[in-house]
């Protein structure tokens, strides 16, 4: 084994020594992670004001937050959560709109945008570039006269 593979196996066994080993959650922890509420709380709206749920300060507000604390003490997953707020005050709860439907535009259309932007540009600048070019009176070589010539070497000798 050649000096640079031994250094290598070396420092990669000191790695592995080093860097303590990964908790590994068990099946039951791993399959349901618990749900805070300030962590839920954040996505979703109070329906009669229409703000994010963790700011508002409307009676209906304070309705949603004591359903969404009853859900979370039961422990129910975020999933289970989203679904059982969707089912108690409408789709309206959602900070997010769903993906499907008319509300998919929503996510769809700003990168198609985006894209449609960069392939204007792409293909609209070098052709801006090569017309403006092509009207520069200096892109097409003619020598300067003998009067362009002297205020040049005027203008040029009140900057020197």
């Amino acid at each position: 084994m050649s000096r640079r593979a031994t250094t290598i196996v070396l420092a990669a066994a000191l790695l592995a020594l080093a860097v303590p080993p990964l908790a590994v959650p068990s099946p039951a922890t791993a399959a349901t992670p618990k749900v805070s509420l300030t962590a839920v709380e954040s996505q979703y709206m109070c329906t009669s004001c229409r703000e994010p749920l963790e700011l508002a300060q409307s009676p209906q507000a304070y309705s949603e937050k004591q359903f969404l604390a009853g859900l979370v003490d039961q422990g129910l997953s975020a999933r289970q959560i989203q679904s059982q707020m969707v089912a108690q005050y409408g789709e309206a709860v959602l900070g997010k709109p769903p993906a499907h439907g008319f509300n998919l535009t929503v996510y769809i259309l700003p990168p198609v945008i985006l894209i449609l932007g960069i392939a204007g540009l792409a293909i609209t600048l070098p052709k801006w570039r090569a017309r403006a070019r092509r009207a520069s009176p200096l892109s097409q070589g003619e020598p300067l006269g003998a009067p362009d010539a002297e205020r040049l070497d005027q203008d040029l000798a009140r900057f020197i």
